[in-house]
């Protein structure tokens, strides 16, 4: 027994010194572990070696105290690796704080704790199994963390590295490598698809003959269908939202209020509120019933998978009515490939390449991915179960890719500076953006007849939601500028959200671009809203920063 114990204080002893040692090393390191350096743990460790020590230790002496003191010795290690484990960097939750100075870290410590409570609190509400969100402040990465898991099964805690399906924020990259094509002058945004794509055939709208180009697909006004086969039906329902948007705002506008993120804290105050958000739930539960969602079938390339939706009539006239449409950015990378001359994907991966997203790649099932979660969803008894098996190579440039919060977070900052070049008169030792200062500017700038259903306060510019700035009356409500883009797929939600910030001053006297906060928020779990949030914490990383 005396040798067994004699074994356990050497282990300790071991784990001790290192302890201190992480205390001593994170004095002088900015990404904090926060190791104390006197822990209870330890002090009872002590305490009870020197009891040990105590002891006599002659063949005949009593066997009852290092009996004992084994007990207590284990009963402390114990102790210890838990505080460790609790307190460092290595459960289900890691962040990477930046390391500020002063009340500048003091802020952005204080936004991270309200953030984090948010978080938790929308995780817990919807039940999702994981959750990762990023945040920047002025380009610089202030927070990163992953809460719960990423595989249920084998209890793999998400992680800031956690790779999870990015569903329709594809669609903004897409734009992006569109915008790029365009400047180059290698694509026409007002010319007929058919002429990158004659595989497509030219349509007619009520025995009319009408134009599909580039732009209308963009901003979802191609009048080609999304998931929903049936013309009829989606013509009821937009009708249906057109005549509830704007007794959605004589509502808001009267109790002065507007509609709260349900994030668990107080209830609806007014019935159209509530019935708006139900129906709301209820149309993403339908999407989500759609057949084309969980399909099965690989598409060795983009032309193949034309065939799904090429032959449908259209819905809408094209250019006069907003109609959400994966399908309308399918047909844009046919596009892409034609005006490249590389296959969609190949192109995709050098833009990734050149923007430093190396962690976003197609959601083909084959690779080994490092660090991809899984992906779940409710069944009808209300448990959490694996999303079934799906293919995504139909939809690839409308949400067929994988990605980090990290990457998210670099191409909303990368957007940012290409957007924010515009207003800067002394371009001296700044780097070119991305893309050109007018060309941003013309992505971030809403479109006519684009008022969409999940944002009162957006319409669509061309790949992204566009919220413009507002300030009508003194005191009340001040609507900031920022762009965002969610996402939805089968065992996946996401978002990315770009706030602008609002200039009080020269934008020559406001120190290096970008300017503003990026927030990229992703779970493994579907049918999830998650904007709300994102602009939440947006905002009280903005207020931490002006601080």
């Amino acid at each position: 027994m005396s040798q067994i114990f004699s074994r356990s204080c050497t282990v300790f002893n071991i784990t001790y010194r290192n302890a201190r040692s992480c205390s001593l090393l994170a004095k002088s390191s900015r990404q904090q572990w926060q190791c104390r350096k006197a822990s209870p743990a330890a002090a009872v460790w002590r305490r009870n070696t020197r009891l040990f020590a105590s002891q006599p230790s002659a063949r005949g002496a009593s066997r009852v105290a290092p009996v004992w003191l084994c007990v207590l010795g284990v009963g402390a290690g114990s102790l210890l690796l838990l505080w460790l484990r609790n307190d460092g960097c290595t459960g289900d939750l890691c962040e990477c704080e930046h390391a500020g100075k002063g009340d500048q870290a003091l802020g952005f410590r204080a936004a991270v704790a309200q953030s984090r409570d948010l978080l938790r609190r929308i995780k817990d509400e919807v039940g999702a199994p994981g959750i990762v969100v990023g945040v920047s402040v002025d380009g610089h990465s202030i927070w990163c963390e992953g809460l719960g898991y990423g595989d249920l099964e084998n209890r793999v805690p998400c992680r800031p590295e956690t790779v999870m399906r990015i569903a329709s924020i594809s669609k903004p990259l897409t734009t992006a490598a569109v915008a790029r094509l365009y400047e180059q002058g290698h694509l026409d945004l007002d010319a007929p698809v058919q002429k990158y794509v004659p595989e497509f055939p030219a349509k007619q709208f009520d025995g009319e003959d009408v134009t599909i180009t580039t732009r209308m697909l963009l901003s979802h006004l191609s009048g080609i269908r999304h998931y929903e086969r049936d013309a009829e039906r989606v013509r009821e329902e937009k009708i249906k939202q057109t005549l509830r948007l704007p007794n959605e705002r004589k509502t808001e506008e009267n109790d002065g209020k507007g509609k709260q993120e349900n994030d668990g804290k107080g209830k609806q105050e007014n019935k159209p509120t509530s019935k708006s958000k139900k129906d709301k739930t209820t149309q993403r539960k339908k999407e989500f019933e759609q057949e084309e969602y969980y399909l099965k079938e690989h598409f060795e390339n983009i032309v193949q998978a034309l065939d799904i939706f090429k032959d449908d009539p259209l819905i809408f006239k094209p250019g006069t009515t907003f109609l959400y449409s994966t399908h309308a950015f399918t047909l844009l990378s046919a596009v892409v490939e034609r005006a490249s001359g590389q296959p969609f994907l190949d192109h995709m991966m050098e833009m990734f390449r050149k923007l430093g997203m190396l962690n976003t790649v197609p959601d083909e099932n084959d690779p080994i991915i490092y660090h991809r979660s899984r992906f779940y969803h409710f069944d009808k008894k209300g448990r959490v179960v694996n999303c079934p098996y799906v293919d995504n190579s139909y939809k690839w440039a409308g949400g067929g890719f994988l990605s980090t919060v990290g990457d998210l977070v670099q191409f909303g900052n990368v957007l940012l500076y290409s957007y924010q070049m515009a207003h800067r008169k002394n371009k001296e030792n700044l780097l070119p953006g991305f893309l050109k200062s007018q060309t941003a500017n013309m992505l971030w700038t809403p479109v006519e007849n684009t008022q969409v259903s999940w944002n009162k306060d957006g319409q669509y510019g061309m790949g992204w939601l566009v919220v413009e700035k507002q300030h009508k009356y003194g005191q009340c409500m001040n609507r900031r500028h920022y762009v965002s883009h969610t996402g939805g797929a089968v065992g996946a939600s996401s978002v990315l959200l770009v706030l602008p910030r609002d200039p009080l001053e020269s934008w020559d006297e406001m120190g290096p671009l970008p300017q503003g906060v990026v927030v990229a928020i992703i779970t493994n779990m579907q049918s999830v809203g998650l904007e709300k949030t994102a602009l939440k914490i947006a905002q009280e990383f903005d207020r931490a920063r002006e601080a």
